[in-house]
């Protein structure tokens, strides 16, 4: 059996939503759409209709992702413990001479890094698991290898 999609219950929710917009709203402007195109005619030549036959091919293709994660998904809730990093935690970490870092560690199909979501299966994020206040993870990240400190679970 395939590993389940981790997801908070925000980002059930995000993808439930964005599902919602894409079976309702969006298919049936990309159905209008190619209506509209094969009105025009000679479909052979028509860039409208081969632009809009290809849209729905990667609107068909997001629905269908999204679907199969929403099937496959566990909802992380809270996390089990405060005191051991795990999927869910929110996790403060230092690196020698920078500034301090609060990441939210969730799963990959929810993961953000701007937003400071990573996934647990990341370099930074497989590091953090299970270790606890003032340990000192090490990665190797793409600048090179890189050791942290943890300073906050929450």
């Amino acid at each position: 059996m395939a590993q389940p999609n981790y997801l908070t219950p925000e980002g059930e929710a995000k993808l439930k939503a964005e599902l919602s917009e894409l079976k309702g709203p969006r298919r049936e402007e990309l159905a209008q759409r190619l209506r509209a195109a094969i009105q025009m005619g000679d479909l052979s030549e028509n860039a409208d209709y081969h632009k809009a036959k290809e849209d729905q091919s990667f609107l068909e293709g997001r629905i269908q992702e999204i679907e199969a994660i929403l099937r496959n998904s566990a909802i992380i809730e809270k996390p089990a413990s405060k005191s051991v990093v795990s999927i869910g935690s929110y996790v403060t970490i230092q690196e020698d001479g920078f500034d301090p870092e609060t990441y939210h560690l969730v799963g990959p199909a929810e993961a953000d890094p701007r937003n400071g979501k990573i996934s647990h299966e990341s370099p930074i994020g497989s590091a953090l698991m299970d270790k606890k206040v003032g340990d000192v993870a090490e990665t190797d990240a793409p600048g090179g290898r890189i050791k942290f400190k943890i300073i906050k679970i929450e």
